[in-house]
């Protein structure tokens, strides 16, 4: 992550709060929100058959003029809004006047929205409405950020500030949503997951080494009414120097990017480290800054090398790497990778993240930039996943310790996958703190999302296989034995596992010793994925 001059923390200015207010006021009365949005775009497709919304997110914007044409008379002030701050178009300047008519154009460009010039108000900036919920309930805010390649027809500037885009949804969805005294956000960039955790935090801290970043992300908390946020300036943790909190959450700069001359080095994704140097620090500073039993969750790329070659000492699995990491830290984790891309579908898909063109010359010349990176450090492939890391209490032992490859759709989980993973995180230490007798004793309950799946040849009277698929979650699927289904069957919560493995024993007519051995490890891993669930 590169660094900026040194300044003292708290010298992000403030957006004068008499003109957002009325900023926010003119975007409330104009309906610039996510529903009327929507409907829009659904009477544009209706009108023509292409769905407006659709087409703006593969880059093409027509459809999208089209449909406001169709409500320009009866909407002028949303159609003028989402024109000039989605679509990224000027508007007359009298149109701007009209739709914001307590800020004014004048206010709009004070407050850096707009650039005006013969009769027209060009956007400097994009924003738009942005819907979500969660355990508080549903909620709905306005972002701004930076325009995106749509707007600007060409590569993104390398200080280009994002909005909300795939990542950032993501990890919001990924939040473990206890309520913490304090949650630092690290790397904020407009400030998104910030304005997430602070409706579960009594206080949040959010750094960023870029000012303009925090600049954006000074509006949007303004915008929105969010004051429980203090902005940071500085690279890594050094703005929160020796402060603990109770959680971090970040979405760090993880991309994996040639540090050499004309390849672009991006403030919102690019840490300015050789390979996954940046993700290694985050992660082994979490450490230093969680409070005993505080949480950290992040997403992250990592290299798979090829060993030997004078590579060093490191190890040539990614995931063994990252897990290596974190328990030299003293971190328990949770690392899930989701993800796996060799050189070139990673640099394509980067690429064109940063708005180049594939086919053009300079497409070509950062793929050749890339691929030489890689085939100099000996890097076969880039993984890319989830990681939940929690600082033991005093006298605890690290007891988690996982690290997967969980790869393709996930399931449809109720309330995020945040929820599910909270569960699972209870679950697997009520069950990692038993040892074998324990564990005989102790009642489980299927959860209400595995179903079962039979695979029979055709005439046979016993199944050939034996699937338990899980509907939410990572949607795993688990090839059981006769053992284990039965065994999850009958796991309603009233017997204890002991009980219930030696009944399944007596009845296939197999030592209940060795079934047990089966039986508890599988156990112990249904549990971690949330398919059996403790009873109490």
């Amino acid at each position: 992550m590169s660094t900026e001059p040194d300044a003292p923390a708290d010298a992000v200015a403030a957006p004068d709060p008499g003109a957002v207010e009325a900023l926010a006021a003119d975007l409330g009365e104009a309906g610039f929100a996510v529903a009327r949005i929507e409907a829009l775009w659904e009477r544009g497709a209706a009108a023509d058959g292409t769905h407006p919304g659709a087409a703006l997110r593969r880059g093409h914007r027509v459809p999208a003029l089209r449909a406001l044409a169709h409500v320009a008379t009866e909407a002028p002030s949303l159609a003028t809004l989402v024109r000039c701050f989605i679509l990224g178009m000027p508007v007359p300047t009298g149109d701007l006047a009209s739709a914001m008519p307590r800020l004014g154009v004048d206010g709009a460009r004070g407050l850096g929205l707009v650039r005006v010039g013969g009769g027209e108000a060009a956007p400097l900036v994009d924003l738009r409405p942005y819907a979500f919920a969660d355990a508080v309930g549903e909620g709905e805010w306005w972002i701004a950020s930076d325009p995106g390649e749509l707007a600007t027809g060409g590569a993104l500037p390398e200080a280009h500030v994002l909005g909300v885009g795939g990542a950032s949804t993501t990890l919001s969805g990924l939040l473990i949503q206890r309520r913490e005294p304090t949650t630092l956000d690290l790397g904020t960039g407009c400030g998104i997951q910030a304005m997430h955790a602070s409706r579960f935090s009594d206080r949040v801290v959010a750094t960023d080494v870029s000012r303009r970043a925090l600049r954006y992300a000074a509006l949007n908390l303004s915008l929105n009414g969010i004051r429980n946020v203090e902005l940071r300036h500085g690279s890594l943790y050094e703005p929160v120097s020796a402060d603990r909190f109770g959680r971090i959450v970040s979405n760090p700069p993880f991309v994996i990017t040639p540090r050499r001359d004309g390849v672009p080095s991006y403030d919102y994704r690019d840490g300015g480290m050789v390979g996954d140097g940046l993700v290694e620090a985050v992660l082994r500073g979490a450490a230093d800054h969680l409070e005993p039993g505080g949480i950290a969750q992040l997403l992250g790329n990592w290299e798979y090398r090829r060993h030997g070659d004078d590579l060093g000492d490191d190890l040539g699995d990614g995931l063994e790497r990252v897990a290596g990491w974190l328990a030299e830290a003293g971190l328990e984790y949770w690392v899930v990778e989701r993800e796996r891309q060799d050189p070139g579908e990673y640099a394509e898909t980067w690429i064109r993240d940063g708005g180049t063109q594939p086919g053009s010359r300079e497409f070509e010349a950062l793929y050749a930039a890339w691929l030489d990176d890689f085939a100099e450090r000996g890097v076969e492939s880039v993984g890319f996943g989830y990681l939940l890391l929690r600082r033991p209490a005093p006298g605890d032992s690290a007891r988690l310790a996982r690290a997967e490859r969980l790869h393709g759709p996930l399931g449809d989980a109720t309330g995020g996958l945040g929820a599910h993973l909270s569960a699972c995180v209870a679950a697997m230490d009520r069950i990692g703190a038993l040892d074998d007798l324990g564990l005989r004793s102790a009642r489980v309950a299927v959860a209400d999302d595995v179903t079962e799946e039979r695979h029979h040849w055709p005439g046979a009277e016993q199944p050939t296989v034996i699937l338990l698929r899980q509907g939410g979650g990572f949607g795993r699927t688990v090839d059981a034995g006769t053992g284990l289904a039965a065994l999850v069957g009958a796991a309603d919560g009233e017997l204890p596992l002991g009980v219930l493995s030696d009944a399944i024993a007596h009845l296939l007519e197999v030592d209940p010793t060795v079934l047990w051995d089966e039986l508890g490890s599988a156990v112990r891993e249904l549990v971690a994925g949330g398919m059996l669930r403790p009873v109490d």
